[in-house]
């Protein structure tokens, strides 16, 4: 599943017309939340263009080396949770996330689209 959620997003890079979701608050409220434009990031990023990925979003190049790390140990290690994650380092990513997202709405830093 990690490999195929890899190779999914590393397509859709090049193939935008595949199907994907739409940020719902972005949507009904013209505010983007912390994680918008993070899939564009991503792609951008597992694509090998860092300028790019950053522009859109800071943690995408950060998302898409987790990605491909956590694509290669469930593989290595036929499972979908290949080890046990502490809750401290995504407590510390929601808070990156969301101090990143303050700054940018602060600064009006949202590319266009």
């Amino acid at each position: 599943m990690p490999a195929g959620l890899t190779g999914y997003l590393w397509l859709k890079g090049g193939y935008s017309h595949l199907p994907g979701w739409s940020c719902p608050l972005r949507a009904l409220t013209a505010i983007p939340c912390p994680t918008c434009f993070l899939t564009r990031a991503t792609e951008l990023a597992l694509r090998g263009d860092l300028a790019s990925s950053l522009e859109q979003h800071a943690f995408g190049p950060l998302v898409a080396a987790g990605l491909i790390w956590w694509s290669i140990a469930a593989i290595r290690k036929r499972q979908l949770r290949p080890l046990a994650l502490p809750n401290w380092p995504l407590a510390w990513a929601a808070a990156g996330l969301l101090g990143y997202w303050m700054l940018r709405l602060g600064l009006g830093a949202f590319p266009s689209g």
